[in-house]
């Protein structure tokens, strides 16, 4: 993972933004559009995902464990900080690096699923915002096909199945309604200047 971070995502990352400026200053600015509203749309459907998420990771310490499942859905964070860092994946106090690297991680991928989605549904004012929901679920899907939850000894239990499939849908949802109505903002400020 630190291999792949230091020498594909963030060369990847720089290149894309350097084309998105470029475009933004000699360009029709479409690709510069696309990226800031997928960055900013995949960025709220993080933070909503979390959100969603928090009642679950705080359910003991909030006294709702007897009606709400105890999960610690954020313990996979310090352990890609840990990998991005090259130290070790599991250990008994991660350092506030791992969790800065890690949660930053977390919401790049956010970011990185919303550009992903701009550039799959093209113009957004014309698309339903369910087109969200659908990647954000096959994306959950893959995951849980993958050797992930293994890897980070995640017990695959009904309940786990059902939160992150419903914290994915809410990442869908706000993701597609985000470009949805923004894109049609955006066609409506481009028609008046236009």
């Amino acid at each position: 993972m630190r291999t792949f971070t230091l020498f594909v995502s963030i060369p990847a990352l720089t290149a894309l933004l350097g084309v998105a400026a470029a475009d933004r200053l000699f360009g029709n600015r479409e690709l510069w559009r696309g990226v800031v509203l997928g960055s900013w749309a995949g960025l709220i459907a993080a933070i909503a995902y979390d959100v969603f998420r928090l009642p679950f990771v705080f359910a003991k310490s909030l006294g709702v464990d007897s009606f709400l499942p105890a999960m610690n859905l954020f313990k996979v964070f310090p352990r890609f900080g840990a990998m991005i860092l090259g130290q070790p994946i599991e250990q008994m106090n991660y350092s506030f690096a791992a969790h800065a690297v890690g949660w930053i991680y977390h919401f790049s991928n956010g970011i990185t699923f919303g550009i992903m989605y701009v550039a799959m549904v093209g113009c957004a004012s014309r698309r339903s915002w369910t087109w969200g929901v659908l990647m954000a679920v096959g994306l959950e899907l893959g995951m849980l096909l993958t050797p992930y939850s293994k890897f980070f000894s995640i017990p695959v239990s009904a309940t786990f199945i059902l939160v992150t499939l419903a914290a994915h849908t809410i990442f869908g949802t706000v993701m597609g309604m985000v470009v949805q109505r923004s894109s049609t903002g955006m066609k409506r400020v481009a028609l008046l200047n236009s």
